[in-house]
């Protein structure tokens, strides 16, 4: 009876073993993060791969995930507890997902190609999958190569897709931000206003608002003659009345979704699938902005999935009962190419 035991034991932590997938990270020197504004062109990048990855040959579909704006590229015991119960749970075959460090001084690069904070929609699409590419065993291929993220990295996943098709086959945005200039980022938010009054790094970083606008103007509109934050704004006030740089405006149009389509047109109706999806309970901005996305991709016939739920921009992402686990690894299990 004891030996029956040990055996018994013994076969259940090798299927624990096996059960499981690992983290791995790795740096990355970037020649497309070069840049004069301050920012480490080293970046971590943390790397799940899938159970069994060393005793096989097998090569695997890639996930690129995008972090949200505070973030960075961590993959927690919760959200590794979450990528293997995918693939134990039969709603996805064994895949790898890569996550890069994209958090900068002032907290998020907005995955966008700035002349100040350094390219870093060239970083991802380019160096991040090379890298991975001749790193891992993955299948090299635009068919089996998917990218989403959450928040500011759903604002990423959907711009860097729509931008990069013959990377990137298929996208998942999960509640992404700064689609168009709507509700706390709209023009008559109480976040410009805010923001004029504060004059040091130190008091921007106990905002929210208007941290995130100075993170997105040295993206979209660097200034490198405008100290302290080195950028320019699209809307100011003089008292009470509002000044609009058109100039600026259009820089930050060109980078927002909702305006950026119509260009696009062509390349988003060249990825395999696009799926967005949003809380119901999340910040007002995020419905409404989603839904003009949405709208927006219908009209130019570009086939896509949006879909609402019941939550908030946090607490049914990384869960058991959550998008990730439920929703965007069947997407990807659905639409990626497996070897």
């Amino acid at each position: 009876m004891f030996c029956i035991m040990l055996m018994l034991a013994g076969m259940y932590t090798s299927f624990a073993q096996n059960s499981g997938g690992k983290v791995v990270s790795r740096m990355i020197d970037s020649k497309a993060l070069q840049n004069s504004g301050g920012e480490n062109a080293l970046r971590k990048i943390s790397v799940y791969l899938p159970p069994q990855y060393d005793q096989s040959s097998q090569r695997y579909p890639v996930i690129y995930y995008l972090h949200g704006f505070m973030g960075t590229d961590s993959i927690n015991p919760a959200m590794k507890t979450i990528l293997d119960q995918g693939i134990n749970s039969g709603k996805i075959r064994p895949y790898i997902l890569v996550i890069a460090n994209q958090y900068t001084l002032y907290e998020g690069s907005f995955y966008s190609n700035s002349s100040l904070t350094g390219n870093w929609v060239d970083f991802t699409a380019n160096e991040l999958v090379a890298f991975t590419d001749n790193n891992f065993r993955t299948i090299a291929k635009r068919e089996s190569r998917g990218i989403t993220g959450h928040s500011m990295g759903g604002y990423g996943a959907f711009k860097i897709g729509m931008l990069h098709p013959e990377v990137f086959s298929s996208v998942y945005a999960l509640s992404p931000g700064l689609l168009a200039f709507v509700k706390e980022f709209g023009p008559n938010s109480a976040s410009y206003r805010e923001l004029q009054s504060i004059k040091t790094q130190e008091e921007l970083k106990r905002t929210y608002y208007p941290k995130v606008l100075i993170a997105v103007a040295r993206a979209w509109s660097p200034n490198p003659t405008k100290p302290p934050f080195y950028c320019d704004l699209p809307f100011t006030y003089e008292g009470e009345k509002l000044v609009v740089n058109q100039a600026v405006l259009e820089k930050w149009e060109q980078n927002m979704p909702v305006y950026m389509v119509d260009q696009y047109a062509d390349k988003l109706r060249k990825l395999t699938a696009i799926k967005m999806d949003w809380g119901r309970n999340d910040a007002p901005r995020f419905p409404i902005q989603i839904g003009m996305l949405s709208q927006r991709l219908e009209n130019l016939g570009i086939n896509h999935y949006a879909e609402e739920y019941i939550g908030d921009h946090g607490n049914k992402i990384w869960s058991k009962d959550g998008r990730v686990l439920n929703d965007l690894l069947p997407f990807f299990n659905d639409y990626l190419k497996f070897e």
